[in-house]
């Protein structure tokens, strides 16, 4: 007797589900795809225990004929595509017919359904499977699927689920995301009897926004115009953080391809690369991203759980991302909000609207707890040892407490009579409540309106403070001047023409083995930055000439730290990249250091140039340049406004 033989179909089943339902967020997705297939506009899902005793997902979709529901739960019946030339662009959510069979196998699932044409709705219950009952029901057109004891004979299976609420939490995220993606539909999660989401028909992404996570974190994000290219096959929209929102890890960057929720590593070097030299190498963007593109650009089926996709043209994919994230930041330039005063108390934030707190959602609870991490509202005493900031003494209140005007019947004759204590007033001037003019109040907050910032001077020699219409700015000298020369270093390195400066006496400098192995591979990029070297004998260069802004005493260690760069990054970078890099070491050498007394033409310079520049928020390691206390807070704590 041989020894292969075909699997029964109970057994295919459950073996598919072990690759399409991992846990009860599987179940929630698939489901969810195919509601959103049907053409539904309102979907509601309901658990209970976290999705291990009941997930529930209603629409109002399309529904289908008794046949039609019978026929789903044989595996590979789909009414996505019937001919393998579809799958080269498949444009639905589904498409393999799996997710049925797979989820009836390990569960005890109903499925209720009504086409428009029919008058009346079927009823079908499997468990484990198989078919236990199909009857007619009453019902709306659309389906219904309940999915009850989730794994209930696979209990190896169900032992390795997390807690309930980590479940739920996945039920949730995943619900929320979608929600983002299809803003004109409605979306319903409620666990155990209470709502976690109630997200209606909204017009626009930014509502949707709005409507999940509140105006606060609106606020903090820029949204992305709609930009199309290759003649309109691809087109991306979506919202990005401010780089001063800084997070520690990937998991508030989510990507959409055609409404579909994926995970792509392409797409997530494309934004790493658009905030190169804006943010801390270890920190991470907030991206809620969304490309749509022609279906046969685009190879959905590359994974079991369609989480993972592969573009035909991945190389101009991911140059269209980076470069757009670019602009947009360039366009924007987001200048970071100093803490407003200690004393002054933040203003109650309104109330949510419903499901804009989402207690389960990592996504929800992760962009909402943002806190501005890269930004510190006071220097290292390391790195600034003689700097005290220590607010002044307050003056003691003057208070003109005067009594309250008597009866108008009273003589003016009369002595005036001593008033109870009740009886007093503060007497507030007039001119309490006045604004003065040229502050405006609304201003974006930008880093563009320094350029019309005034100079007021430099704070212990290491901070230049600036008055402008829009309210006050603290700029670090050092990291200013760094980005300046970096963009400079930079634009030089690409068009291969830096400037030199000789040096009196060559520096010799002896490498190790490996570093002079480094030194062979990047000798050229070396001489495109303004280095000119020779070798020197045995593991022995010297160097002759310098890039122009570079200091002679800071020449050792900034060769080194090259090739420190060289050994980490060249075998993994690209040549940009690597240039970056080289810029960025340059540029922190030769900046203004902190501690150092600055002519007024100096700091007007400084601030103009800065201005001018194309990414003048942060440094190219990712520090904030400047701070800004807007008039509105600075009016607030004075209690002007």
């Amino acid at each position: 007797m041989g020894r292969i033989h075909v699997l029964s179909d109970q057994v295919a089943n459950k073996i598919a589900a072990g690759e399409v339902v991992e846990r009860p967020a599987s179940v929630v997705k698939e489901l969810l795809e195919n509601s959103l297939d049907a053409g539904a506009s309102e979907i509601r899902v309901e658990a209970e225990g976290g999705g291990r005793r009941l997930i529930r997902v209603a629409d109002d979709g399309c529904g289908m004929i008794r046949d039609d529901a019978l026929l789903a739960l044989e595996r590979h019946a789909t009414s996505k595509i019937s001919r393998v030339e579809e799958l080269e662009s498949i444009a639905t959510l589904g498409f393999r017919g799996e997710a049925l069979p797979s989820i009836a196998s390990v569960s005890r699932m109903a499925l209720e359904t009504r086409a428009e044409e029919e008058p009346s709705g079927v009823r079908i219950e499997i468990a484990g499977g198989r078919i236990l009952s199909v009857n007619e029901c009453a019902r709306p057109r659309g389906t219904s699927i309940t999915v009850r004891d989730l794994f209930f004979n696979v209990p190896a299976r169900r032992k390795f689920l997390r807690s309930e609420q980590t479940e739920l939490a996945h039920i949730a995220s995943l619900v929320t995301h979608y929600s983002l993606a299809h803003p004109a539909k409605s979306f319903e999660l409620t666990h155990e009897g209470r709502k976690l989401l109630d997200a209606p028909p909204v017009l626009t992404a930014a509502e949707r926004v709005f409507q999940v996570f509140g105006a606060e974190t609106l606020e903090e994000l820029i949204e992305l115009e709609p930009r199309t290219a290759q003649e309109g096959r691809f087109t991306l929209s979506g919202f990005i953080s401010r780089p001063q929102v800084q997070k520690s890890n990937r998991n508030s960057i989510f990507l959409f391809v055609n409404r579909r929720l994926i995970r792509d590593r392409l797409l997530l070097h494309a934004i790493s690369a658009a905030y190169l030299n804006l943010m801390p190498p270890s920190a991470f963007p907030f991206a809620l991203l969304f490309i749509d593109c022609d279906p046969a650009e685009v190879d959905v089926n590359v994974h079991p759980s369609k989480t993972e996709v592969r573009f035909r043209a991945s190389s101009f994919v991911h140059d269209f991302v980076r470069d757009t994230l670019r602009e947009a930041l360039v366009a924007s330039r987001p200048a970071p909000a100093a803490p407003p005063p200690s004393p002054v108390l933040p203003p109650p934030r309104a109330e949510p609207q419903p499901g804009a707190r989402l207690p389960f959602s990592e996504f929800t609870q992760a962009i909402e707890d943002f806190r501005y991490t890269g930004i510190r509202s006071e220097a290292p005493r390391s790195v600034l040892p003689d700097l005290e900031l220590k607010p002044p003494p307050a003056p003691e209140p003057r208070l003109d407490l005067q009594p309250a005007p008597g009866p108008a019947a009273a003589q003016p004759q009369e002595a005036p009579r001593s008033e109870p204590a009740s009886a007093l007033r503060l007497r507030v001037p007039d001119t309490h409540s006045a604004i003065p003019d040229g502050l405006a109040l609304d201003a974006p907050s930008s880093m563009a309106s320094l350029d019309q910032a005034r100079i007021l001077g430099q704070m212990h020699d290491s901070f230049i403070l600036a008055a402008g219409p829009d309210g006050l700015w603290i700029i670090d000298q050092h990291v200013a001047h760094e980005r300046i020369l970096f963009e400079q270093f930079l634009e030089r390195l690409m068009r291969g023409r830096a400037e030199q400066q000789r040096l009196l006496l060559p520096q010799v400098l002896t490498l190790t083995p490996a570093q002079e192995a480094d030194y062979q591979r990047i000798a050229g990029e070396l001489e495109r930055a303004g280095f000119e070297t020779e070798p020197f004998g045995q593991r022995t260069i010297a160097i002759k000439a310098v890039p122009a802004d570079l200091a002679p005493s800071a020449v050792e260690q900034v060769f080194f730290e090259i090739l420190e760069i060289a050994d980490a990054e060249m075998r993994r970078a690209t040549p940009e990249e690597f240039r970056r890099a080289l810029a960025a070491s340059l540029a922190c050498r030769a900046a203004i250091k902190i501690n150092t007394r600055l002519e007024p033409e100096k700091m007007e310079w400084l601030v103009r140039t800065l201005a001018r520049t194309r990414y003048p928020m942060s440094c190219p390691h990712g520090r904030p340049v400047a701070l800004r206390y807007s008039s509105r807070d600075i009016l607030r704590s004075f209690h002007r406004i």
